[in-house]
């Protein structure tokens, strides 16, 4: 028996693979333990742990603890004069016309900021030797006084010679052994040090509450008498065996997002798609990914909170759309959704816990895309009177009935998701209309089309059981671990003996560590070079086939570097002009084997039938039936709903749908 759980803003879900097929299940979460709704979910599954080989987790902990400043109380040391690199941060304004806009504020308060009297050049060379017994009277009447529960050290240039940072983390160690400590060489060997600093202090700053989290769950499983493999979801799209996720919780940011798009990937792949652009709409936010050539693509550097992590993490777009999405009118009249939302309680009206705001969920029943005797996961039903409820004062207020609001705040959320996927497609050089839509998550069926619509897509694929896709996901992503290292390299005669020696470094180093996390199974490598022209402050991402790595030449990486210059910006530049590799990534991967594709969910069988939908402004006859009715082959022309197991589809006319061998449902738009 194999398990996945992801739990998510409002839902917790989970797949289980074992000797009698693949099973789903979902449960309200509960936010304040969200342990606690993960074994409930094994609980209502009749999971017995027992006889599980493989349980793998995804979850939001980590960046919930960013996001609301409740993480550990964190100490920060820092090269003599580098006090403040966290509050200076970089000149560059997110909100360039916001005339109160103000930086981030720091994980870290200035007062708990320690200065270490060393110095180490960018070429690793030691200008300042660091003097031990000269710190430790300093350095103990500072932890003393702070009462810290973890300690980030993050020395200047510490990426090309560890051996100071090494040094105060053992005296910190000695001085304060219960204190977690976290050195920057571990987290990551990149330059830039306002980034680096601002990594190692988010990962030492979630480490406590990952590791409790952690300890919590671990306690669980034995108390279960689980003895399989426990592992964790990060956000570079692979898994990690939790041990190893004691040691580097900064990769459990977006760990579910990540999730999402290696299930759907894995299952519409099944039927040859492979570029596609993922849309999971859960109860909280709407995550969008494009995928070229079946991988995603890797952001070598992302945001959390407006702090930057430094860290390789699926390029995710996210934004406040999810079904528990709060639809509200702001001070200048305008109709707004999101981004604050419902939760998983109260959650949307409809759902009947004592919800009393309008959200997006409400407004789709009101609609009549979800219909009010559907069964949501195969037993919720829904208050289609207390969506109209909720929504009846807003209408009063715009001067509106309660069909044309709801349906303008749905126009409202499909037209933020399409900003999201330009996001991710146009504003990355790449044109959308030559992929296929797959919407996933509870609700993002329900805005598939409309979507596809607006950016000019002709196809959607809607996966089996699509709600729970991210939990698939976990089951069927590889596991991955990831090194990376600056080492500046000028493309000249030398360049490609200084390209194999770095690269075969760093695929020793990640053999080493997979043995000692004992990764059984094919191991395949991804090679990535941070390349630039000299002078440039920015990099380009340059793939290498690692299997050609002993035959690289000079005249090859910069073949390479000048094809993705030109594919990205359209032009190249003179042969005079020197080209530099900044830093190298490797990545190793064990691929999972025998994760069988998903099913169709069993719906009671209410057959083929009629029901009005709200649509342009006016009451229209729609089709209602469940999925399963495509298992024969039929083929389905809009407007119609569909409802499977875990989420509800919605196909306006102009759309025909049909399942293909693999039970993905293919929307395609009629000429």
């Amino acid at each position: 028996m194999r398990v996945g759980v992801e739990i998510g803003g409002t839902f917790t879900d989970l797949v289980s693979v074992g000797p009698n097929g693949v099973n789903v299940t979902k449960v309200p979460s509960v936010p304040i333990r969200p342990d606690e709704g993960a074994f409930a979910a094994l609980a209502v599954a009749g999971i017995e742990l027992e006889t599980t080989t493989d349980f793998v987790h995804g979850s939001t902990v980590a960046t919930n603890a960013v996001l609301e400043r409740k993480g550990g109380k964190l100490a920060f040391l820092v090269t003599q004069g580098f006090r403040d690199i966290l509050l200076i941060q970089r000149h560059d304004r997110t909100r360039i016309f916001d005339l109160f806009y103000q930086k981030p504020v720091p994980l870290v308060a200035r007062q708990d900021s320690f200065e270490i009297p060393e110095r180490v050049l960018s070429d690793g060379t030691i200008e300042r030797a660091f003097d031990c017994d000269a710190l430790t009277p300093s350095l103990t009447q500072f932890l003393e006084r702070g009462g810290y529960d973890a300690v980030a050290i993050c020395l200047l240039n510490a990426f090309a010679n560890p051996t100071h940072e090494t040094a105060v983390a053992a005296l910190v160690k000695r001085l304060a052994p219960h204190i977690e400590v976290t050195i920057s060489y571990d987290v990551t060997r990149e330059f830039r040090e306002y980034e680096r600093a601002s990594t190692t202090t988010i990962a030492a700053y979630v480490q406590p509450v990952i590791s409790a989290y952690l300890g919590r769950i671990e306690a669980k499983l034995a108390a279960q008498n689980f003895k399989g493999h426990f592992s964790i979801m990060q956000s570079n799209g692979g898994r990690i065996p939790a041990a190893a996720m004691r040691r580097s919780a900064v990769t459990a940011l977006l760990s579910g997002p990540a999730a999402g798009v290696v299930g759907a990937l894995r299952h519409v792949g099944l039927s040859g798609f492979s570029d596609i652009i993922t849309l999971d709409i859960g109860g909280t936010s709407a995550d969008v990914c494009l995928v070229t050539d079946g991988k995603p693509q890797l952001l070598r550097e992302s945001k959390i909170g407006g702090l930057p992590v430094q860290m390789p993490m699926v390029d995710i777009a996210t934004i406040g759309a999810g079904g528990g999405s709060i639809v509200w009118m702001d001070d200048g009249g305008m109709l707004r959704v999101g981004p604050r939302s419902s939760g998983a309680h109260p959650g949307p009206a409809c759902y009947g816990r004592g919800g009393n705001l309008p959200t997006l969920t409400d407004a789709h029943v009101i609609c009549g895309r979800l219909r009010p005797d559907a069964l949501l996961a195969g037993s919720m039903s829904l208050d289609a009177a207390a969506s109209e409820r909720v929504f009846a004062p807003l209408a009063y207020k715009l001067g509106m009935s309660v069909e044309v609001l709801a349906e303008s705040a749905i126009r409202i959320a499909t037209a933020n998701v399409v900003s999201a996927i330009r996001v991710v497609s146009t504003e990355r050089g790449r044109d959308p209309r030559g992929y296929a839509l797959v919407p996933f998550g509870g609700a993002g069926p329900l805005h598939a089309a409309d979507v596809a619509d607006a950016l000019e897509l002709d196809t959607v694929v809607v996966p089996p059981n699509a709600g729970v896709i991210s939990a698939y996901g976990l089951l069927a992503a590889d596991y991955s671990i990831n090194e990376s290292q600056t080492r500046r390299t000028l493309i000249d005669h030398n360049a490609a003996d200084v390209v194999r020696e770095t690269v075969r470094a760093l695929m020793k180093e990640l053999h080493g560590r997979a043995d000692a996390l004992d990764l059984s199974g094919t191991r395949l490598f991804d090679i990535t070079l941070d390349m630039r022209f000299v002078g440039q402050a920015f990099e380009l991402v340059v793939p290498v086939d690692p299997t050609q790595i002993e035959s690289v030449t000079s005249e090859s990486l910069l073949a390479a570097f000048m094809a993705e210059h030109h594919k990205i910006y359209r032009h190249g530049a003179g042969s005079r002009t020197q080209v530099e590799i900044v830093s190298y990534r490797a990545g190793l991967h064990v691929a999972q084997k025998d994760i069988p594709a998903l099913v169709t969910g069993a719906l009671p069988d209410r057959g083929k039938r009629t029901g009005a939908v709200f649509e342009q402004g006016r009451r229209i006859d729609a089709t209602v039936l469940p999925r399963s009715a495509f298992s024969d082959g039929n083929a389905v022309n809009g407007p119609a709903v569909i409802e499977d197991y875990t989420t509800t589809i919605w196909m306006p006319a102009g759309w025909r749908a049909e399942a293909d061998g693999h039970d993905n449902l293919v929307m395609r738009k009629l000429p």
